[in-house]
């Protein structure tokens, strides 16, 4: 686990991590895998609609869940098991101690419980004397190791089976093979002793229901069975959270957790427990079963209008599954006990913000974890949030109070932006690049070349070029955001091309500035607010068809996030809400709405490959359009492998951890000069940036465009 103190530690742990080449190999053969295995496990399903009733459910659930409580105890003690609260961690550490040393308990064996896990349990169990073995053969392994579990489904997924076969060597004192099928029967012969002399067995749960006061596990080894029903005592731990009202509830999430969790369309073993069931190693021939229900934050997360959605959280571990920056890093550098992105923000409230301050900083907001979210968690949103109030709390570092200054004022931005361009002369290529960055960032920043301020920006070309359109099909307003309009202005006048050709009249309003994300993203709330409610002024909803941007970081931010910033000024809310209902992208508003066909274009037969920008691909769900226009343009499309994968810019991310975006970048780069494409096209002047700079700096031939200006050069 992460145990850095400061940003500065954080990243130098992050960086002897990227050195462990099993570890990122592993992990990059597990998310490939993982993703096709989930598609397939998915296939026929309306997944958006279970996990919509799945997020409904639990939401019912923890709003009633002191009501769920009082009938899960009343019915599971009705069967003869006690039923114990707990407020904290140590409390229920304290009630399972008693129990264990009042039933004259000695050896314990448990099952994986991340519950467990979080409550540091072991340690309790261990200090009092008793004998704790681990029998999930991930859990057995790092139990071994004296480690934390890298994965909340997959706890050893860090390590190799040489490392395995070295360490089940020196446990037995025999040499021992490392394969696989060899090293899971040295585990299972090794633990089998453990659950015959065991007189406790402690166990997690996945679903608490209320109707019946049962308990259900899902596991993919047996040992769960046997430690809840060999040893004469059992003790399952389990958060409020898990408490459902009927079995219904539950086997609605079990349609979707194994699947989420590996690809998987069923789990190999589901267990329902219901009562004390028979036990001839009981001296009165039945098992001692107590429940411990444990709260640890979780009814003050219910109660905070936009965390309550934590609780849904079926514990999958799909976030981490298909996040790009887990994938280089693995779970013990992100993540304290809970890993991936539930894990930033878990550790946050059950084990304090200074377990959780680095940890929230290391997301790069591509919502691939809110894509695939069992729960339907807006995780993202949530782990910006969680920064935002830790900088409230602690102070906010200079960089992103000062840029939260800037993008204020409007006016000042604009000018520090038009001064840029003549300050960078002395170091500006004539392609367009910055020949050398200044020794304070060269060092960290040199993993891609980075472009010049434009000579002119697009709202000042606009004053002199805007074209008169005659019985306008749709009327648009056009959003430039700050990176086009004053770094890549070209990307602009190509749409702007495009669409006075298809009978498209266009406003461009020049009160406009940046969307705010960098400042979001940097956990500068007040500052994204203000620029939100610049921006919403600046344009009149009904006066157009739609609002286009070109850029898919700036659509998904204006599009889900505006009216959320404004929530508190009913009257800009109600601007907001009409104001993102006319926000579309490029290729959508272009390939969706104007229709336009291949007959309009000149086929060049130029190969060209896609990357797919996070925030249209997740953040706006588009994935057709874009690819239907680069054939449509003239085009030859050629797939690129992992298309919708992050390319490592995330705004303000590369700056922050740019030996991480390199990683990143040095994956996408690698895929798509694969394909043996001519030009690499994408929607997002960000994702342009990255690439193109990257690709600079490989010495590459590869053009990197925007698709709108593709479609401008082959327009007929």
């Amino acid at each position: 686990m992460q145990k850095a103190h400061d940003l500065k530690e954080y990243r130098e742990e992050l960086r002897e991590t990227l050195e462990n080449d099993f570890l990122r190999t592993t992990l990059d053969n597990f998310a490939i895998a993982y993703r096709a295995g989930r598609a397939n496990a998915f296939k026929g399903m309306d997944v958006k609609g279970l996990i919509r009733e799945i997020a409904d459910s639990k939401d019912a659930a923890a709003q009633h869940a002191d009501a769920l409580y009082k009938e899960f105890k009343e019915n599971a003690e009705a069967s003869g098991v006690h039923v114990h609260f707990a407020k904290d961690g140590d409390e229920a550490n304290r009630i399972i101690t008693k129990i264990a040393l009042d039933a004259k308990c000695k050896k314990i064996v448990k099952s994986k419980s991340m519950t467990a896990e979080e409550t540091l349990l072991n340690h309790d169990l261990e200090d009092a004397g008793l004998e704790v073995t681990e029998t999930d053969l991930g859990e057995w392994i790092i139990q071994l190791r004296h480690e934390g579990p890298s994965h909340m489904v997959m706890p050893a997924i860090h390590l190799s089976r040489f490392q395995v076969g070295d360490l089940f060597t020196e446990v037995t004192g025999k040499k021992q093979d490392t394969e696989i099928e060899k090293l899971v029967k040295v585990a299972r012969r090794e633990l089998r002793q453990k659950y015959v002399e065991a007189d406790m067995g402690i166990s997690g749960a996945n679903f608490a229901i209320a109707e019946t006061g049962s308990i259900g596990i899902v596991t993919n080894e047996g040992n769960a069975r046997l430690v809840t029903t060999l040893p004469r005592v059992h003790v399952a731990l389990m958060g409020i959270d898990k408490l459902l009202p009927s079995l219904h509830d539950a086997l609605r999430i079990l349609k979707v957790l194994p699947r989420n969790a590996t690809g998987q369309q069923i789990t190999s073993y589901v267990t329902w427990i219901t009562g004390n069931n028979e036990c001839l190693a009981a001296e009165d021939g039945r098992k001692e079963i107590h429940y411990v229900v444990l709260d640890n934050g979780r009814s003050e997360l219910i109660k905070d209008p936009l965390f309550s959605q934590v609780n849904r959280c079926v514990r999958c571990g799909a976030c981490a599954n298909v996040c790009p920056v887990y994938r280089l890093v693995g779970g013990h550098k992100m993540g304290h006990i809970y890993i991936g992105a539930i894990g930033l923000i878990l550790t946050y409230f059950f084990h304090g913000k200074d377990k959780a301050k680095n940890l929230v900083q290391n997301c790069i907001n591509c919502e691939a974890c809110k894509d695939v979210c069992a729960g339907g968690i807006d995780l993202p949103r949530l782990i910006k949030e969680i920064h935002a109030r830790i900088q409230d709390e602690d102070g906010h570092p200079l960089p992103s109070f000062l840029l939260g200054k800037v993008l204020r004022n409007r006016k000042l931005f604009h000018t520090l932006l038009r001064t840029a361009k003549w300050g960078q002369k002395p170091v500006a290529e004539k392609d367009g690049f910055i020949r050398h960055l200044p020794m304070i960032f060269s060092k960290e920043q040199g993993f891609r070349a980075l472009p010049t301020i434009a000579e002119t920006p697009f709202r000042d070309w606009w004053q002199e070029n805007r074209p008169e359109v005659e019985n306008p099909k749709y009327r648009v307003a056009l959003f430039s955001g700050c990176v086009q309009d004053f770094v890549y202005p070209e990307q602009l006048q190509a749409a702007v091309d495009v669409f006075a050709a298809n009978g498209v009249a266009m406003e461009f309003p020049e009160k406009q500035s940046c969307c705010g994300l960098p400042v979001q993203m940097m956990g500068e709330t007040k500052a994204s607010r203000d620029v939100a409610q610049q921006n919403l002024r600046a344009f009149e909803p009904d006066a157009y068809d739609y609002i286009v941007t070109l850029c898919a970081s700036c659509a998904a931010h204006l599009k889900h996030n505006y009216p959320k910033l404004v929530m508190d000024k009913p009257a800009l809310k109600l601007r907001a809400d009409k104001f993102s209902a006319k926000i579309i992208d490029y290729s959508s508003f272009v390939n969706d709405v104007l229709k336009v066909d291949a007959e309009g274009f000149t086929k060049t037969g130029e190969k060209a490959t896609y990357h797919a920008p996070c925030h249209l691909c997740r953040g706006l769900d588009v994935h057709e359009a874009p690819r239907q226009l680069i054939e449509k343009s003239g085009m030859e499309y050629v797939e690129c492998a992992e298309e919708e994968v992050c390319c490592g810019f995330g705004g303000t991310f590369s700056m922050k951890f740019p030996e991480l975006s390199a990683e990143l970048l040095k994956k996408k780069l690698d895929n798509v000069e694969a394909t043996g494409a001519d030009t690499l096209l994408t929607d997002c002047p960000g994702c342009i940036m990255q690439l193109r700079g990257g690709l600079k700096r490989r010495g590459s031939k590869i053009q990197v465009k925007h698709v709108a200006e593709v479609m401008s050069k082959n327009k007929k």
